[in-house]
């Protein structure tokens, strides 16, 4: 293939239609014929934003009452899910409202949004969403934004310092160029009533436009028509790596702290061709609050910033203006988001010289998730066995951790019957006896400021990772050796400020390998007692008995062909396996008759998985009746006959293909439950 050919292959990836109409240039006139056919494109920052996000579609839902909007924009549909915020639809829903009022200029579009919570909780992914959602917006027909440059003829280009074509260095809307005393009349002329927005463009042009306006203006003896030939309209690509439209500060060293960073500085060179340091054309707006005009900035650890920043932050909310040096306010349209943790936040609020700027801004909580079911999902997202090669990763190992970041965050609840992981799991969606959603929502409301400390998710992953690259397993990665190094990581975590809260994260420690140790026992168990045939015989014998005791008749002995009493022994062996006591026996019995002819009536056949309550009492009867006969205690001590052996085989290949175990794991998981019952065996027979 010739250089040529191969040019062209590649080119062929090159959509050149939608390059020219991402890069569409036009006249004014060509502008106000695009702002009548499709109003939105003068929206506001806030109300752009508001609308990116509603682009992506809602859901909603009932939690504990409550209707929720799950908005789908956070899941990162751009990106496939890769930074999706789990767990935390409720303050996500606070938020889009605090846009939704700012769209509607009902009073927050003069605020700063102050995302507030602890370290690790997704406060910068959320602003990092939002800045690549409007890079997107904007490339779509729905987002289009328009601004404009000035083209001068070699006459006037002393005008813009031999420029032929001057950008306009702010990015207004075109709009502008509109002289304010007739604006509001000529918009509407425009005939842009039936728009979802009010049609409100403020403010006047930027310090630079508005001197080459004036002097094009003087030029044409006041023929407005004239001036705007030499106006070139062209879409505007939000582009954060361009710094087009959105921007971000962080505060550095206070000593090198300087407020020209925010708003533009002198460009020294050009003052000796303007010939003053006050000529508009002599100023870089290049600050990042000029660079974020039309669009969003973002402030990284807000409250850092030193006191000079602040007053020109305070003039950029309120005013919606800022200052640059030497030249009358400027105004600005732009959404102005922080985020900042807990100890920086109680600073704010002890400095008295700082209420100016909590007036101004609203608070939103940001927590750490308390739904384990959530929790579960950030880690899953990146540690998989699709993801990770080289290592499988154990049944449970990512929901143990989960359930221990969780347990960190949530506050002990207040009624003494209730335990911390009781409590977990109604926050989960579990049911317990005696608790409705109304209790739920109770508990919720009783806590001072639960989610906002505790385990931050980049702790859990970090681990996750060690456990990875640990030497300790071959082919996996199990719960114990993840809340081993959990544990382990304790001792040095820089973020816990007491022993007594580093002695409290290791008893949650216990208490959730104490919630492991109950899960893979009963996993094992049902392994063991998984054979099919076997459990639907137990059941068929089962209900036969209980039908004849119902019903005060005998049952027919299959091998004896004889009429006998019901099996009292049996129905009771399984019964007291889900904790029916002697004084419900009959109750119970009743109620799977009941059951079963419910079904029957409906035409349905009763097996034994169609009542979970019996399923799992026939299978732990069946489990007690074949440990013995495959001896699972010997499995610790590596003496094992020919049969038994083959069993244990048997039990290990159906967690390897009904629970995602890999061979070390379905071993180790053997041995852990052998040992189980090994030392129950030594209890019991002290």
């Amino acid at each position: 293939m010739s250089d040529q050919s191969l040019l062209q292959e590649i080119g062929r990836y090159h959509d050149i239609d939608r390059y020219q109409d991402l890069h569409w240039e036009g006249s004014f006139q060509e502008y106000l014929d695009i702002v009548r056919d499709d109003p939105r494109v003068t929206r506001t920052a806030y109300q752009r934003l508001y609308d990116m996000i509603l682009s992506y579609g809602t859901e909603e839902y009932i939690d504990n009452k409550k209707k929720v909007v799950k908005y789908k924009f956070f899941e990162d549909p751009m990106n496939d899910g890769e930074d999706a915020i789990y767990g935390l639809d409720i303050p996500l829903m606070k938020l889009v409202n605090v846009f939704k009022s700012a769209a509607n200029e009902y009073g927050t579009e003069r605020r700063i949004i102050l995302l507030h919570g602890p370290v690790g909780s997704s406060k910068s992914t959320i602003v990092r969403l939002l800045k690549q959602g409007l890079e997107e917006y904007t490339r779509t027909d729905a987002g289009r934004v328009f601004t404009f440059s000035w083209e001068m003829p070699e006459n006037l280009q002393h005008l813009t310092g031999g420029e032929e074509v001057f950008h306009d260095p702010m990015n207004e809307d075109p709009l502008k160029l509109i002289p304010v005393e007739w604006r509001e009349q000529a918009i509407q002329d425009l005939g842009l009533s039936d728009t979802s927005y009010e049609v409100v463009v403020r403010g006047e042009l930027n310090p630079a436009s508005r001197f080459i306006f004036r002097e094009l203006m003087k030029h044409y003896n006041g023929d407005w028509t004239r001036v705007m030939e030499h106006v070139k309209v062209r879409r505007l690509l939000f582009s954060e790596k361009d710094r087009v439209g959105l921007a971000s500060f962080q505060p550095k060293d206070e000593k090198n702290q300087d407020s020209t960073e925010l708003t533009g500085d002198i460009n020294y060179r050009k003052i000796a061709l303007y010939g003053s340091d006050s000529d508009p054309r002599a100023f870089n707006f290049d600050g990042e609050m000029c660079v974020a005009n039309r669009g969003l900035i973002e402030f990284v650890e807000l409250l850092k910033l030193d006191t000079a920043f602040l007053y020109d932050l305070l003039g950029a909310t309120q005013e919606r203006k800022i200052k640059p040096k030497k030249f009358a306010q400027t105004d600005i349209d732009e959404v102005i988001i922080g985020h900042t943790n807990e100890p920086e936040y109680r600073k704010l609020l002890d400095n008295e010289y700082m209420e100016a700027l909590r007036d101004r801004t609203v608070k939103i909580d940001i927590p750490y998730i308390t739904k384990w079911n959530e929790e579960i999902k950030i880690y899953k997202k990146d540690f998989n066995n699709e993801k990770v090669r080289g290592k499988h990763i154990a049944p449970h190992t990512i929901e143990m951790a989960s359930m221990w970041a969780v347990l960190t965050r949530l506050e002990d609840p207040k009624k003494h019957d209730l335990t911390l992981l009781q409590k977990l799991k109604l926050y989960d969606g579990k049911t317990l006896p005696g608790y409705t959603q109304d209790n739920v929502k109770e508990l919720r409301k009783e806590t001072d400021n639960e989610g906002m400390d505790g385990i931050s998710p980049r702790y859990i992953q970090d681990e996750l990772s060690n456990a990875l690259v640990s030497s300790k397993t071959e082919s996996s990665i199990n719960p114990f050796l993840v809340l081993n190094e959990l544990e382990s990581g304790l001792d040095n975590h820089s973020l816990i400020n007491s022993e007594d809260e580093r002695n409290r994260y290791k008893e949650l420690l216990a208490v959730v390998k104490q919630e492991y140790e109950d899960i893979v026992k009963n996993e094992v168990q049902r392994a063991i007692s998984a054979d099919e045939e076997a459990i639907a015989k137990l059941c068929a014998n089962y209900v036969d008995n209980v039908k004849a005791y119902t019903q005060k008749e005998k049952v027919r002995n299959k091998y004896t062909g004889q009429y006998e009493e019901p099996d009292e022994r049996l129905m009771r062996s399984i019964e007291e396996k889900i904790d029916i006591p002697e004084s419900r026996k009959d109750d119970f019995r009743r109620e799977i008759m009941n059951y079963i002819g419910a079904l029957a009536v409906e035409g349905e056949s009763f097996t034994y998985e169609t009542n979970e309550r019996l399923q799992k009492a026939l299978e732990l009867k069946l489990f007690e009746d074949q440990k013995d006969s495959i001896k699972l205690a010997s499995v610790v001590s590596n003496v094992v006959d020919k049969e038994t052996q083959e069993k244990i085989d048997v039990v290990k290949q159906r967690l390897i293909d009904k629970y995602g175990y890999n061979e070390e794991s379905a071993t180790d998981v053997l041995n852990f439950v052998a040992s189980i019952f090994a030392r129950g065996e030594s209890k019991d027979q002290e």
